[in-house]
């Protein structure tokens, strides 16, 4: 049995990259199309912080409450902008380790604000699939095969190998002591 190339699996990696980034910048893209949909006040991101405030643990309660909430519009600039920086990142395979640490940073703090960190439902959800695919490029390079990190890749300074070797020396004659 013969297995793929490299090839083959570096280009279904570059698939499952690119897809996750389309999927992170559909998540974005409505937030800035109808941001008052999305922005505090009225909008979902003060819905889903007034749920976390109700349903998130100890620690990430007294987050939410002392600094997210009374910097509200910040925390939803940097929600949207975060997700649509994640996907443009997966997507064109720029920087795509950052971007894949950073989508599982935005899928924990979706499934802390359910309070769902120790619960199974929620890591089953599709912030839980999201995060494992966002993993993905975070543990493999994912951008080195139809991705702006190839290039990255060939500029950098190769490193040399080091091989040891072992030099035959003559034995000593003997002890000598010095005159």
């Amino acid at each position: 049995m013969n297995l793929p190339s490299q090839r083959t699996y570096a280009g279904w990696l570059a698939l499952v990259r690119f897809l996750t980034g389309c999927i992170w910048i559909i998540h974005a893209v409505p937030k800035f199309i109808r941001p008052a949909a999305f922005l505090p006040p009225n909008g979902a991101f003060g819905q889903h912080l007034s749920q976390g405030l109700s349903k998130a643990g100890a620690p990430y309660h007294d987050f939410l409450l002392n600094v997210v909430q009374p910097n509200a519009v910040l925390f939803a600039d940097l929600v949207r902008f975060g997700e649509l920086l994640v996907g443009i990142s997966l997507a064109i395979g720029l920087l795509t380790r950052l971007g894949g640490l950073f989508g599982i940073v935005l899928t924990l703090n979706y499934i802390a604000v359910r309070g769902g960190l120790t619960s199974f439902t929620n890591w089953s959800s599709i912030d839980g699939c999201l995060m494992l695919l966002s993993a993905i490029s975070l543990v493999l390079p994912t951008g080195r095969f139809l991705g702006l990190d190839a290039f990255w890749a060939r500029r950098a300074p190769r490193r040399t190998v080091v091989v040891p070797e072992v030099v035959p020396e003559r034995p000593l004659d003997g002890p000598r002591a010095p005159r």
